[in-house]
C-alpha cells in the first residue's frame, strides 16, 4: 500500500502522460530536437535587421516586432511540448560563428518571445543572463553555481517556468548537459521508497542567497514534488537546502531527508533516466523547470578568456502554464497570471547586458 500525501491524506499515486520519459528511450529519438532551416535563419536575420533598423532596445522587443513566419508555428508547437507534453527540446543551427554577438542575442530573445515572458534571474536583475566561469566559489551563499566551472548536481533554476540555453562556446573539456524526468524519478521513489516520497512532499528550508524579497525571511519552505490540481511540479536545489543550514533557526536536515536527496541525485544521474546532451555552438536547450531537472559535469576552460565555455540563458514565465500551489510564492512574486515573476530584489530593475557583469 502506497504511503499517503501528506497534503490530502489520500494514497500518493505514480505520474501518468508524456512527462514521464526516460532518457535511453529518448536518446534513440530525434522529435525533439528542430533543425533550423536555411529558410528560418533567413527569417531571424531579417527580424533582427528590421529590430537594429528601428533602434528598439532588445528588452522592449515583443513577439510582434520579430516576425517568424515559417518558425514561428514550428516554435509554438515546441512550446505545447514544453508546457504540456516531454518538457524539454533542442533547437538546433544559430550561426554563432558569423553573427555578431548583439544579433545572437536579438535572435535568442525572438525566439523567446513565442515562448513566454522573460523574467528576472538574479539580485542584479538580469533578463539575459550569462552561464560561464567569472571565478566564484559556488559554496559562497552570496553567489550561484552558474558562476563557476563546478559540477552542477541535478536541480531545477530557483524562479521561472522554462529555462533556455543558448550555447556561444563550450569548455575545453567537460561541461557535458544531462537532463532528467522528474516525474521518472518520482515514479521510480514511489516504487522502491514510497516513505520517502512522502518525505520530498512536505517542505524543505531553501536558502535565498542573499536574493531576498522585501519582507521575506532570507530563507523559505517548498516541499521537492507538489501535487496540485492534478500535475505534480519540482522544486530541487539541493546546494540550497545545504546552505540553509546556516541559519539557527532552521531545523537539521534529517536522516530520511539526506536519503531522499541522495535517492533522488542519484535516479537522476542513472543510465536508464538521464539523457545527455552534446551541446553545441548554436544550440539552444530548453527545459520545463517545473517538470525536468538539469544537470553538468564540471570542466575545464581554456586559458584565453574569448574562448572561454559561454552560455546565454533565459528565464519565462507562461501565462498558460501548469497551477502552482500557494507554497511556490513563498520563493518568489506571481504575476498577473499567477505565474512566477523571477527574482525580484527592492530596487532592482530588468537589464540585458550582452557581456557578463
Amino acid at each position: 500500500m502506497n504511503e499517503a500525501n501528506p497534503a490530502t491524506g489520500s494514497p500518493i499515486e505514480p505520474i501518468h502522460g508524456d512527462v514521464v520519459w526516460h532518457g535511453r528511450d529518448m536518446a534513440q529519438r530525434t522529435d525533439w530536437i528542430h533543425h533550423l532551416e536555411h529558410t528560418e535563419i533567413g527569417e531571424l536575420e531579417t527580424a533582427i535587421a528590421r529590430i537594429r533598423a528601428q533602434g528598439t532596445d532588445i528588452i522592449d522587443v515583443s513577439k510582434d516586432d520579430f516576425p517568424l513566419p515559417s518558425l514561428g508555428p514550428a516554435l509554438t508547437q515546441i512550446r505545447r511540448d514544453l508546457v504540456d507534453g516531454r518538457g524539454f527540446a533542442l533547437i538546433r543551427g544559430i550561426p554563432v560563428d558569423r553573427w555578431s554577438r548583439e544579433d545572437i542575442a536579438l535572435a535568442f530573445w525572438g525566439i523567446g518571445r513565442y515562448l513566454g515572458e522573460a523574467i528576472m534571474q538574479n539580485r542584479k536583475g538580469h533578463v539575459l543572463g550569462h552561464v560561464t566561469d567569472i571565478g566564484v566559489d559556488p559554496t559562497n551563499p552570496r553567489f550561484r553555481g552558474y558562476q563557476s566551472a563546478a559540477d552542477l548536481m541535478p536541480h531545477t533554476d530557483i524562479a521561472s517556468d522554462l529555462v533556455a540555453l543558448l550555447c556561444l562556446r563550450p569548455a575545453k573539456s567537460g561541461g557535458l548537459s544531462m537532463i532528467a524526468s522528474a516525474s521518472a524519478i518520482f515514479n521510480k521513489i514511489l516504487e522502491r521508497r514510497p516513505n520517502l516520497a512522502q518525505v520530498l512532499m512536505q517542505p524543505f528550508y531553501i536558502d535565498r542567497r542573499e536574493e531576498i524579497p522585501e519582507g521575506k525571511k532570507p530563507y523559505y519552505q517548498l516541499p521537492v514534488f507538489n501535487p496540485y490540481r492534478g500535475k505534480t511540479t519540482v522544486c530541487y536545489i539541493r546546494r540550497f537546502v545545504e546552505s540553509a543550514q546556516r541559519f539557527d533557526d532552521v531545523p537539521a536536515l534529517s536522516q530520511a531527508q539526506l536519503e531522499a536527496m541522495d535517492l533522488i541525485d542519484d535516479l537522476a544521474k542513472s543510465d536508464a533516466i538521464r539523457l545527455d546532451m552534446d551541446f553545441q555552438p548554436g544550440d539552444i536547450q530548453i527545459v520545463n523547470n517545473l517538470t525536468t531537472l538539469h544537470s553538468r559535469t564540471g570542466y575545464e576552460d581554456w586559458p584565453d578568456p574569448e574562448q572561454r565555455r559561454h552560455l546565454l540563458r533565459l528565464w519565462f514565465a507562461v501565462s498558460d502554464g501548469w497551477p502552482l500551489p500557494s507554497a511556490y510564492f513563498e520563493r518568489y512574486d506571481a504575476d498577473e497570471h499567477g505565474r512566477p515573476r523571477g527574482v525580484t530584489v527592492p530596487g532592482v530593475r530588468p537589464v540585458a547586458s550582452l557581456e557578463p557583469v
